[in-house]
């Protein structure tokens, strides 16, 4: 009797802590060693399925670079293609990191596309133009990104595959970029048409180039992520109502408005395999921009998913990968910008189950334990740890 009373205790003890535990863990990953914080606009950018996360951070006042922080804690400056600066913006399960460097150290920047493999960061070049920025890789090392095809400032999504790089031209504009692919070789992005003034988010997929409009019929939207399924996330701007812009999911030919977390604008970045998307919210009129988790129909703030006393207010989820982990930028109290990483607590009915079935195989083996002792006409006065 006294044992099974213990058991019911101990299992009410872990629902009651498994209920109240924030569902994410939070890590902060500061800067590269530098006195500096992540300037604005910087901060982590990508990551794989190992934990592995990528982004930029500042060294020093002059300067920023890429940086990967790979998931045993240790983070590695990437260093730049001969310029001060850097920003690295994916990476795949193989460790491959994609961004962008300037290549020199002048004050006006010429940016390069970058594939950086075993520590060696690779120039990719340009469409014939002098500059290009890479923002995604896949599993297969297939990069995407944007660059100029000329010296006039027209730059168009390419596709770099096999070390070659394609232009997947436009909507029928001039400009076009191109913001993630998955392992089908499927691109996302943003491009300028010919029959609206504004932009719109586009798929290209076996060399054709789809128009994916944008919410209530309106000029200007742009996609962000795309996962293993061709489900695509984004943003769309309503023209009608000033300052007002959504985030969307588009699947199965329908672009569906995710909402906000109460103020006028949201974008999603990224989506996995799962269909969790990440982004950003603003909470009200004039509020703050909260990370969000699109989850099952729902936007959460992921602000109330994570210890309070984290130390950081979470204010864009940038990227999401397979397992779950979530990376983004957050400020602290000084309002100093910081590069985390959420990682995914048990859930805490698996973790009361977990409890109970532990304690019923340890209720077991004590029972089977005594009735040999019985048979055997003998009774341990100690008994091992863990019985």
């Amino acid at each position: 009797m006294r044992m099974c009373n213990c058991l019911v205790l101990a299992v009410l003890m872990a629902i009651t802590v498994g209920a109240s535990a924030a569902e994410y863990s939070v890590t902060d990953l500061g800067s590269l060693g530098g006195k500096y914080m992540i300037g604005a606009g910087d901060g982590a950018f990508g990551i794989n399925n190992h934990g592995d996360v990528v982004g930029c951070a500042h060294p020093s006042s002059t300067s920023y670079h890429a940086f990967v922080y790979l998931h045993g804690g240790t983070t590695t400056d990437l260093g730049t293609l001969g310029g001060s600066k850097s920003e690295g913006a994916g990476i795949n399960d193989s460790g491959q990191v994609v961004g962008y460097s300037d290549t020199t150290a002048q004050t006006a920047d010429n940016w390069h596309a970058f594939l950086c493999s075993n520590g060696v960061m690779q120039d990719v070049g340009t469409l014939g133009g002098p500059q290009s920025q890479a923002y995604a890789i896949n599993a297969g090392g297939d990069v995407v990104g944007w660059a100029d095809t000329d010296g006039r400032g027209i730059h168009h999504a390419f596709l770099l595959h096999d070390g070659v790089m394609s232009d997947l031209g436009t909507l029928g504009g001039t400009y076009s970029e191109a913001d993630a692919v998955n392992d089908s070789r499927q691109v996302v992005g943003t491009s300028a048409g010919a029959g609206f003034s504004g932009y719109h988010a586009f798929l290209h997929s076996n060399d054709t180039i789809l128009d994916l409009g944008a919410l209530n019929g309106d000029t200007d939207s742009g996609a962000c992520g795309i996962n293993a399924s061709g489900r695509v996330v984004g943003y769309s701007y309503n023209s009608s109502v000033p300052d007002t812009c959504h985030a969307f999911l588009y699947t199965d030919g329908r672009m569906q408005d995710l909402g906000s977390l109460g103020g006028s604008i949201s974008w999603a970045s990224a989506i996995n395999a799962s269909g969790d998307v990440v982004g950003q919210s603003s909470v009200s009129a004039d509020g703050d921009d909260h990370a969000f988790l699109y989850r099952s129909g729902q936007m959460a703030d992921l602000n109330a998913l994570v210890p309070a006393d984290c130390g950081l207010l979470l204010e864009n989820a940038t990227a999401i990968n397979d397992v779950g982990q979530i990376v983004g930028m957050g400020t602290d109290s000084q309002g100093n910008i910081h590069a985390f990483l959420l990682t995914p607590a048990p859930e805490p009915g698996a973790l009361s189950l977990l409890t109970v079935g532990g304690l019923m195989a340890l209720m077991r083996r004590k029972i089977e334990k005594n009735e040999r002792a019985v048979r055997v006409g003998a009774c341990r006065p100690r008994q091992r740890a863990g019985y």
